[in-house]
């Protein structure tokens, strides 16, 4: 994606791409993972484009405590709250970052085991 062009998410925003959302305001949307890694997987995603969470942290950290309100809220409607979720950031491509607008992917439904494997 180059610095004019449109992210996938800004793309699904708009319409030219189609998506479920599960919520939408001035400032935030999510969606459904079209490739769900759980039995809920829900992304968070401002809408201004940020690279990834260290840019959004530095640009508008108060934008980023709302993506953790929403996703929180989020959790709560779709069941998962009580029983746990986690919130992941990818940051760059080592980290397994393939879209480059930042988005909180909220997980939930499931037992999810460990994050990593061991070194």
């Amino acid at each position: 994606m180059t610095e004019g062009e449109s992210s996938l998410f800004e793309r699904m925003m708009s319409g030219e791409i189609p998506a479920e959302f599960v919520h939408h305001d001035e400032r935030t949307i999510a969606i459904r993972d079209i490739n769900p890694q759980a039995p809920v997987h829900v992304l968070v995603v401002p809408r201004k484009r940020y690279r990834n969470a260290a840019e959004l942290a530095e640009d508008d950290p108060e934008l980023l405590a709302e993506l953790f309100r929403v996703a929180k809220n989020i959790a709560e409607r779709e069941g998962v709250a009580e029983s746990g979720y986690r919130l992941l950031f990818n940051t760059n491509e080592d980290a397994g970052q393939t879209v480059f607008h930042v988005h909180l992917h909220l997980l939930g439904g499931r037992q999810l085991g460990a994050l990593a494997q061991q070194v």
